[in-house]
């Protein structure tokens, strides 16, 4: 009991020491990548939906050519 209570305490001793500089900035840089991944992820998705939204506009173009009214909301009137 004595020894394993003993070897515990070492261990945790050696694992407090052994965390150098070194070790941290790569824990520092692997927060940075996740971070960046996200973003970048995100603004991905940002861009997919430009592209649908540009994708679904497209069609208009041919029927504004053949003269055909727009689509979508109708303009308000002023008052």
């Amino acid at each position: 009991m004595w020894n394993s209570i003993k070897n515990y305490w070492n261990n945790m001793w050696t694992l407090l020491w052994s965390k150098t500089t070194v070790d941290e900035k790569a824990v520092a840089t692997a927060k940075e990548i996740k971070r960046r991944y996200h973003l970048t992820k995100q603004e991905l998705s940002d861009v997919a939906d430009a592209v649908k939204e540009v994708g679904n506009q497209i069609g208009d173009i041919s029927d504004s050519v053949k003269g055909k009214k727009r689509r979508g909301r109708k303009k308000q009137k002023e008052k």
